[in-house]
């Protein structure tokens, strides 16, 4: 294909453009960490492998590039980026902490588990922050990101493509899920991180403007945590009352305002990720 006219896995056209190209979606990714450390093996699968720990934002810009080649990149992109993560994953193992069992990074029950959580979280998050999608939309969204779901090897047939199938997923799996070791501290790593002297330089990076303060930031991960299912939060041992699904829905909405207003003020280059407008450059598009 003519890479001046390979839209990836998705293009102008789908919904999936249409959320991603929202800043607001970052906080969607921190929430949808608080859910997956919810999951045993998968968070035991990244304590006993990842570096999170200490280079934290390393690996944040990491996972960030990642998304963004999965959603904007040309076919060839894509398939490399996938092939790198699966010839990664198909490597790793970690031990259950909980039997003393090894398990595989690569199980297809912890790869549906990380999809299904960083999806909803972004369409949650957004939605809740003001972004208008149709019942219709939201449903497209699914069924589009079960594209990415194939990328890191998963079969598409056996992610949930409707908003009704990953509520009736997260019913189903609630039972294998609960507040571990490795869950408690990963839910307190990510509330109170350390924040690096270049932040400022890797918020640019990660489609920000503004490099919040320590202080700020606790109040990023407040939203993010009160964004999360009330049973995910009663896990925790926080409130699931619906005061607190307000609380959260009027501080998205007040962020997401901010960022806007923060992004008018800016030259046009900043506005959007650097990788939303490289697309629409190859594409052909103005960005």
């Amino acid at each position: 294909m003519d890479s001046r006219h390979d839209v990836g896995l998705f293009g102008p056209g789908s919904v999936t453009w249409k959320l991603h190209k929202e800043p607001i979606l970052l906080l969607g990714g921190l929430r949808s960490l608080y859910l997956q450390a919810l999951h045993p093996r998968a968070v035991a699968g990244v304590a006993q492998n990842s570096d999170y720990r200490s280079d934290p934002w390393g690996r944040l810009t990491r996972t960030s590039d990642y998304v963004g080649t999965v959603i904007y990149g040309s076919t060839a992109e894509v398939e490399a980026v996938g092939r790198r993560v699966r010839r990664i994953h198909a490597r790793l193992s970690a031990v259950d902490p909980r039997t003393g069992e090894r398990f595989r990074i690569d199980d297809p029950e912890l790869l549906r588990w990380v999809h299904v959580t960083e999806v909803e979280s972004f369409l949650t998050t957004a939605c809740r922050a003001g972004v208008k999608l149709t019942g219709a939309e939201v449903d497209a969204y699914y069924t589009e990101q079960r594209r990415a779901a194939e990328v890191v090897g998963l079969d598409p047939a056996t992610v949930p493509g409707t908003a009704a199938e990953t509520a009736a997923y997260y019913a189903a799996i609630q039972p294998e899920l609960g507040l571990t070791r490795d869950s408690a501290e990963t839910g307190l790593f990510l509330t109170v991180p350390p924040v690096p002297d270049d932040w400022g330089s890797r918020a640019v990076r990660l489609g920000l403007t503004l490099g919040p303060t320590r202080w700020a930031y606790l109040g990023i991960a407040a939203t993010a945590f009160g964004l999360l299912p009330p049973w995910a939060r009663r896990m925790y041992g926080g409130l699931g009352w619906p005061t607190t699904d307000l609380t959260a829905a009027l501080s998205v909405r007040s962020m997401r305002l901010l960022l806007g207003a923060v992004l008018a003020t800016v030259p046009s280059r900043y506005r959007s990720a650097s990788m939303r407008q490289a697309a629409l450059t190859r594409i052909g598009l103005a960005a």
